[in-house]
């Protein structure tokens, strides 16, 4: 296991089911140990919905979540250059990642994660499908960044 970051930055196509998935995930189970945000490559669709239904099955709230792209945090204030690691989801999300790296000493990492969107022929197999995005990126965050920790222990 490696060290774990100040922050992490994980990012998916449109900040609509991967990357949001893993923010929830992460401040879940690591608290305000790690500061934890998401963006997309781009923010033209809204969180999906039964990405907030799996997450919510396991205790994670996403039914807030506001998508947002690298421009739009940015343009926000929330400089990419800041963060300690990107974790890309998808092909297009680590590209852009790289991107940053040309200007900024930033560790990406590439998860290659399943898309779950358009699978599925009724309710029930698409929430497979989703429930099989978001137990690989909980399998991941885990293998990355250890076992979740105590709510006692989330405080800095």
């Amino acid at each position: 296991m490696l060290q774990n970051p100040q922050s992490v930055l994980f990012c998916c196509d449109h900040n609509a089911v991967r990357s949001p998935m893993a923010e929830g995930i992460m401040k879940k189970n690591y608290g305000m140990r790690i500061y934890v945000q998401s963006a997309g490559v781009k923010n033209d669709l809204e969180i999906d919905g039964f990405a907030v239904a799996v997450c919510a099955e396991i205790g994670v709230e996403l039914h807030r979540h506001r998508v947002r792209s690298f421009h739009d945090m940015e343009e926000w204030g929330d400089r990419i250059g800041s963060y300690d690691l990107i974790v890309a989801l998808s092909p297009a999300a680590q590209r852009a990642a790289l991107e940053y790296t040309r200007w900024h000493a930033i560790e990406v990492e590439y998860w290659p994660t399943f898309d779950p969107t358009g699978l599925g022929e009724n309710r029930a197999a698409k929430l497979d499908a989703f429930r099989q995005t978001r137990d690989q990126i909980a399998k991941r965050i885990r293998a990355r960044f250890g076992p979740p920790i105590s709510s006692k222990a989330n405080r800095p």
